[in-house]
């Protein structure tokens, strides 16, 4: 029986995520503290008892999600609940490709966070703040919502990002379009359209310019041979050490391929998902993709006990 871990991104923020890891765990605190380090400033005030809209800026969510997931997977190591044998492959929905690069020993946390700070600084400044954003749409498949946004070209630029599950696609694009789009949800012929916790519309053409700041970056840092297959946001297969520089280039402005990514995990023999990180966003997206396999979410201390039932 195989088990993935999953780690969450960008919209999966909260404040206090984290702190009861940083209260029960010696590495989690660690953790947090070579975050503030690195960051030069105190993130962990923000993620602890900042304020949420600060807390949602790309460049403060981007660090803060990836060190909450990785102080959580520090504690799983540190009680003895997890170790290297524990799991068999691992997946990153966007951002947390990064969490799984370093949860499957590829990036050292420290490159890790200095790769954020550059991704999140040129993704956050690829738009005005307000002029861009994204929104999850409710039932409709991608075909059928891909129609709807291609007859809507006069409301502004708008791009399908992520796939994430049957019946849940996210869009992406000028915000004077995405406010059409849900406020003329039901004439559309859309059930639901939730406008998401972003600063900037993520995984679209619009992200080019951050997408080449990063190629012109990430050859300074090194990536380690994985310790298990890391499935890709862009392939949705799994990919190697020697792809994933590129891989994580070409992530900042193509779809996030999630729904393919788990059917392709469950079909490789995967059976129990293992969500690491704040939220249960992506445990709820492989519930819906699948009632054969188990999925839990780890993102509190009291969580842990799911792992003794699964």
């Amino acid at each position: 029986m195989k088990t993935a871990l999953i780690f969450p991104g960008q919209g999966s923020q909260n404040v206090g995520m984290g702190y009861d890891f940083y209260s029960n765990f010696q590495s989690s605190r660690d953790i947090y503290d070579q975050l503030d380090k690195i960051m030069g400033e105190s993130l962990t005030n923000l993620i602890f008892k900042g304020v949420a809209s600060e807390l949602a800026m790309t460049v403060n969510s981007q660090p803060s999600i990836m060190a909450t997931s990785v102080a959580i997977f520090s504690a799983l190591k540190e009680s003895g609940k997890m170790d290297e044998n524990s799991f068999h492959c691992v997946a990153g929905h966007s951002l947390g490709e990064y969490s799984a690069l370093v949860a499957n020993k590829s990036l050292v946390f420290r490159d890790s966070v200095e790769l954020l700070k550059i991704r999140s600084k040129a993704m956050q400044e690829s738009m005005p703040i307000g002029t861009g954003g994204m929104a999850a749409i409710i039932g409709g498949t991608e075909e059928e919502i891909a129609a709807i946004i291609n007859d809507l070209r006069s409301e502004g630029k708008v791009f399908i990002a992520n796939d994430n599950a049957v019946g849940q696609v996210v869009i992406s694009g000028e915000m004077k379009a995405i406010d059409y789009i849900a406020a003329n949800s039901k004439k559309l012929g859309l059930k639901k359209v939730i406008k998401l916790s972003v600063s900037a519309p993520f995984h679209s053409e619009l992200m080019m310019k951050a997408s080449m700041t990063m190629e012109n970056e990430i050859d300074k840092f090194s990536f380690k041979a994985f310790a298990v297959p890391l499935y890709s946001n862009v392939t949705s297969l799994p990919c190697d050490e020697l792809e994933i520089k590129q891989i994580l280039v070409e992530q900042i402005v193509k779809k996030v391929r999630w729904r393919e990514i788990i059917t392709n995990m469950i079909n490789d023999g995967v059976e129990k998902f293992i969500e690491i990180g704040p939220g249960n966003v992506l445990t709820n997206l492989v519930k819906r993709m699948s009632k054969e396999v188990t999925s839990i979410s780890i993102s509190k201390v009291e969580d842990f006990e799911k792992l003794d039932n699964i």
